[in-house]
């Protein structure tokens, strides 16, 4: 008994940032990998085994979520059929890459750069209303957010969402389609890991993130179908700066 209580206490922390990190990423698109990924390396687990564990429940938590955001009506399946062959072909070398070299020199240069798309988001949320176009760069899009998906351990959909949403597709189709892609790129990257580093890579983590994150999947696809495509820019932006300055600093400071 005592056992199972201690086990619980360490399990329960987890699951509520499974929630909020899911609650987070269904309604915006982003930030459970960053998130997730960003607690886990600062408890000391090396940033490949906590980018295998992020993603082993990634792949539950976003099955779930694209059922959800596929039932809400908010996925483009044109748009998603264009995304997934490049993004699972730069999440394999991504994957691959974190495994046999260090990558994090460029990472503030990706985090600087997705500050300044937030901001941008942030202030065309604010001051213009959106005016719906159809996205031309998607395939390099998709190869780029596969692979720094997983060399960094987050970062599909902040890449792929935010440069979509500045390309001037719906907010919500966003949203939903980069939600459902992204099952594709982290089932793959899983795998990936799964070969090159084997299933110790895995901690107890891995049980509460994927609790917490399925309890809240069906609800992000519920918020992003209900939330104005104005304010869901504006949210986006907000998330976005805040996650990728957090990640700016923390990477300069370390």
């Amino acid at each position: 008994m005592v056992v199972d209580q201690a086990l619980l206490l360490d399990v329960l922390p987890f699951i509520a940032i499974g929630f909020a990190a899911q609650m987070v990423d269904g309604a915006l698109g982003m930030a459970f990998g960053v998130i997730s990924s960003t607690l886990l390396i600062s408890l000391g687990i090396p940033p490949a085994h906590a980018s295998a564990s992020v993603h082993t429940v990634e792949s539950f938590t976003t099955a779930a979520s694209g059922v959800s955001h596929i039932l809400h009506r908010n996925v483009d399946w044109r748009l998603l059929a264009r995304l997934i062959v490049p993004g699972i072909c730069g999440a394999i070398l991504g994957a691959y890459v974190l495994t046999q070299i260090n990558v994090s020199v460029a990472k503030p240069i990706v985090l600087a750069y997705l500050t300044l798309m937030g901001l941008y988001l942030l202030w065309r949320g604010l001051r213009y209303k959106p005016a719906e176009k159809k996205p031309r760069v998607i395939a390099p899009l998709g190869l780029i957010g596969g692979f720094l998906d997983a060399a960094g351990g987050g970062g599909w959909g902040p890449v792929v969402t935010s440069n979509l949403l500045i390309q001037g597709a719906h907010p919500r189709k966003v949203i939903g389609t980069v939600n459902t892609a992204e099952f594709f790129i982290t089932v793959t990257i899983s795998a990936t890991f799964i070969a090159t580093l084997g299933l110790a890579a895995f901690t107890v983590a891995t049980v509460g993130l994927l609790v917490g994150g399925l309890l809240a999947a069906p609800m992000g696809a519920w918020m992003a179908k209900r939330i104005t495509a104005p304010h869901l820019l504006v949210l986006v932006g907000t998330m976005l700066t805040i996650t990728s300055l957090y990640g700016v600093a923390r990477a300069l400071l370390l």
